[in-house]
């Protein structure tokens, strides 16, 4: 039996997206590798799951990546929980998710489908990390990522992370030697200020593209976003207990009779 560690590979931008083969890379190095992500890109799905429809997997071989590739007709959530539940022949040690081709920082968490899969691997109970580059470009360079993919990696796998802590990491858009290291941080205050430009088909039926922009309502140096900008690898301990514990004593004091 392996003495390395079982990593579940995933993504929200489909399996065969140039962030996912290069987590991939760093991955191999470390553990034993079995990917199960979407076929197709599933980015901002959150954290859907396939209820109304059947689901599918197929074994895939892509590029010169692991023996174990399967690719998923469904949600990332819905690669994880078929991962765990169908594929693997025993509990992965650690699950991770990306490499993202965009930002997650800040608000951006709450829709991510790239967070959303290790998001699920923390309910199951499995240590978990979702890494992003805050580049859209399909062919961005994803060089400048591997040595803090790989720190990060090791260090979860060394030191465990509490039950329902998920670690959402993003790197900035700029040549490794620019990178200052790795900062810890809370999540920024911030959010889209949203539009739906309407516009009409040539058969006269109105249609919606969403469109947007990102404000940054948080002037705090210890944020995601301030991290970013001042081009430091941001690391955020998130949790998926959305109870608002501060509120519960105030609201006891509500009349209900």
């Amino acid at each position: 039996m392996s003495e390395k560690p079982l990593i579940l590979v995933t993504n929200d931008d489909g399996i065969t997206a140039p962030g996912i083969r290069a987590l991939i890379k760093v991955m191999t190095t470390i553990g034993d590798v079995v990917v199960v992500a979407p076929d197709s890109p599933q980015s901002g799905m959150g954290h859907a799951i396939t209820i109304n429809s059947t689901l599918h997997v197929e074994s895939v071989v892509i590029d010169d990546g692991p023996q174990k590739e399967y690719s998923c007709s469904g949600t990332p959530a819905d690669c994880v929980k078929l991962g765990v539940r169908q594929i693997l022949d025993r509990r992965p040690d650690l699950c991770v998710s990306g490499i993202n081709h965009g930002s997650n920082a800040s608000i951006n968490v709450i829709y991510s489908g790239t967070m959303s899969a290790a998001i699920e691997a923390g309910i199951e109970g499995i240590p978990a990390i979702g890494f992003s580059l805050c580049n859209y470009n399909w062919n961005a360079n994803f060089e400048a990522c591997q040595a803090y993919v790989k720190t990060i990696t090791e260090n979860v796998l060394k030191h465990g992370l509490d039950h329902g802590v998920v670690l959402n990491v993003n790197i900035p858009d700029a040549k490794k030697e620019s990178i200052k290291g790795i900062k810890i941080c809370r999540q920024a205050k911030a959010n889209w200020v949203e539009e739906f430009d309407k516009r009409t088909n040539p058969h006269g039926k109105d249609y919606y593209w969403l469109t947007g922009t990102f404000v940054n309502l948080d002037q705090g140096e210890d944020t995601d976003e301030w991290a970013l900008t001042n081009n430091y690898v941001s690391l955020v301990p998130i949790q998926f207990d959305l109870t608002a514990h501060h509120c519960i004593q105030q609201l006891n004091t509500w009349d209900f009779e």
